[in-house]
């Protein structure tokens, strides 16, 4: 199990395949897990890096901060620990919000962006998950028996075709998140807005978004064209908040070539761990 240590915490991560680096961030209540699928169709020709945030999956924060910048910071030291001196970014909900952030403070790090259904503006958040943002409305849904495990049921089972496997994967890894995770995160998430911070970044912006998304107001694919001069949208039909399930073959098909048609002289402004062959695809 690949962990680093850095001055806030251990973060665990799983990485995969070789070629030009490509970091992959899950959302909230989320882990390295999401991008299972993901990271064995990237790896055939990138190397592949899935980090698990502070308090969720195997990752551990020592100063109690599981806020939103603090993930920005674990994504800084990430790259500069492993040697990572550019890479693109590609993020589910709340870890799509996470790359924005990283590309607005440290642009000279990123080479593209593609986010996945994640608000640029916290306000998009479904209601419910605004309300588990405060402390205490939190600790009644984390501790109350089935408040939670119903809560999951509801937005898996209906913000997704593949609900199914969803829900069970949602379930297991909110299981390992402390309560200071469950709420810090997403109250700070709700707090976000970043909708001043992309007018500047050059870089290449891919937005994902499910027309049936019921966890971020899709719409949000549009805020994001206006407020990134790059940016891009594409659309997902047939999709809820978790596309990259939904539909799963367009989904690696359009990430895929945008991780390959990027700037030029890409090649050049990255470097990343060499490896003499592919490494086998994590498993749990």
């Amino acid at each position: 199990m690949p962990t680093l240590v850095t001055d806030r915490g251990i973060v665990h991560y799983e990485v995969y395949g070789r070629g030009r680096p490509v970091i992959l961030l899950h959302g909230w209540l989320g882990s390295w897990a999401l991008w299972r699928d993901t990271i064995e169709e990237l790896g055939k020709e990138f190397r592949t890096y899935a980090i698990d945030f502070y308090g969720y999956g195997d990752s551990v924060e020592h100063t109690g901060d599981f806020s939103v910048s603090n993930h920005v910071e674990l994504v800084n030291q990430f790259m500069d620990k492993l040697g990572i001196v550019k890479a693109p970014l590609v993020g589910h909900s709340m870890g799509g919000t996470v790359s924005l952030a990283v590309a607005a403070h440290y642009p000279e790090k990123v080479v593209k962006v593609a986010v996945i259904g994640s608000p640029v503006e916290g306000k998009s958040l479904n209601p419910l998950l605004k309300m588990v943002g405060y402390r205490g409305i939190a600790q009644l849904a984390y501790k109350t028996p089935f408040v939670l495990p119903i809560t999951i049921f509801l937005l898996t089972r209906l913000g997704s075709r593949a609900s199914g496997r969803i829900h069970r994967m949602v379930r297991e890894d909110a299981s390992k998140v402390s309560l200071n995770a469950f709420f810090q995160s997403i109250g700070t998430l709700r707090d976000t807005d970043l909708s001043d911070d992309l007018h500047d970044l050059d870089m290449p912006i891919l937005g994902c978004y499910g027309k049936s998304d019921i966890i971020v107001n899709p719409k949000q694919g549009k805020v994001l064209c206006e407020a990134a001069p790059t940016a891009k949208e594409a659309w997902f039909s047939h999709s809820g908040h978790f596309l990259m399930m939904d539909e799963q073959e367009k989904f690696i098909t359009t990430l895929t070539q945008f991780l390959k048609n990027g700037t030029p002289n890409q090649a050049t402004q990255q470097r990343a761990p060499q490896t003499s062959a592919n490494e086998p695809v994590p498993s749990t």
